[in-house]
């Protein structure tokens, strides 16, 4: 039976009523999500906390006691264009996601690789470097050595940071070598020194410079990296306008040429090297 028309305009005044309210609280959702995003709150308290370790050429402290090095030139670049302070928080790597899930700080800019399994933790902007291992060998102990499958040896002793890239790429690509985890990378290198490993295993491009360093004792049994990993800030997960922000900044300084050029000072020269000594 046809409903009569009186009824029909009820029901689409109610229809109506319904589908405003419902945009209504979208909306108020959306706003409330804006108001706790780590955007606005940077925003609000002028000052950006970010987390990381100390990774050469990536972040360092210089003789006069300030950090300097490719991302802590990347952070205060970013502070500088949000108008707010940055605030370093110096994290020991293998606790460093952990940290930042707790709200330590406000993101990780330290040279993090991006990984399917990291991702799982925390949400990862575009790249806005790429990196990759490489390996320093002991001369003597590793004499001969020139492939990687000569370092997949059960005898064969590898030191690497834990937690990091290099860790996990050393048990991928080389999973019959001793691996030998340490806290603090300087003892990494300092171990190989000492001839009590074969090799490190590490970002590009501090392995080369050891080898430049100490060329007495230490070389690079291989040309250039044997991986290739995108870079990311990472933050904490369902913070869609901080990611979109950090994406967008990510575009104009890689068009600008900025992130080129500071990458090219920090990793392809040692004009820097006297801060440090």
């Amino acid at each position: 039976m046809k409903k009569p028309l009186w009824i029909m305009q009820v029901i689409a005044l109610f229809t109506l009523v319904f589908c405003l309210a419902g945009l209504g609280s979208a909306a108020s959702i959306q706003q409330q999500l804006a108001r706790e995003s780590t955007l606005e709150s940077i925003i609000r308290s002028g000052v950006i906390r970010v987390g990381m370790d100390t990774f050469l050429p990536w972040a360092m402290k210089s003789t006069s006691g300030e950090y300097i090095g490719f991302e802590i030139d990347v952070a205060r670049r970013l502070a500088e264009d949000m108008g707010v302070k940055v605030e370093f928080v110096p994290t020991k790597w293998a606790g460093i996601i952990p940290a930042l899930l707790t709200s330590k700080f406000d993101v990780i800019i330290g040279g993090m690789g991006i990984t399917p399994q990291r991702a799982l933790k925390v949400n990862f902007s575009i790249p806005y470097d790429y990196s990759g291992m490489s390996i320093v060998a002991h001369k003597e102990k590793a004499e001969g050595f020139s492939t990687i499958d000569d370092f997949n040896k059960p005898e064969v002793e590898i030191a690497c940071k834990l937690g990091t890239s290099a860790a996990a790429a050393t048990k991928k690509y080389l999973p019959e070598a001793t691996v030998r985890l340490y806290d603090d990378e300087a003892q990494t290198y300092q171990e190989l020194r000492n001839g009590k490993v074969h090799a490190v295993v590490a970002s590009a491009p501090r392995p080369a410079f050891e080898a430049i360093k100490y060329s007495d004792s230490l070389f690079m049994p291989l040309k250039g990296t044997f991986t290739q990993e995108p870079i990311g800030f990472a933050i904490r997960k369902g913070d869609p306008d901080m990611l979109a922000f950090l994406n967008s900044w990510i575009t104009n300084v890689n068009l600008e040429g900025w992130l080129k050029e500071r990458h090219d000072y920090w990793f392809e020269t040692r004009d820097w090297a006297d801060l440090l000594e």
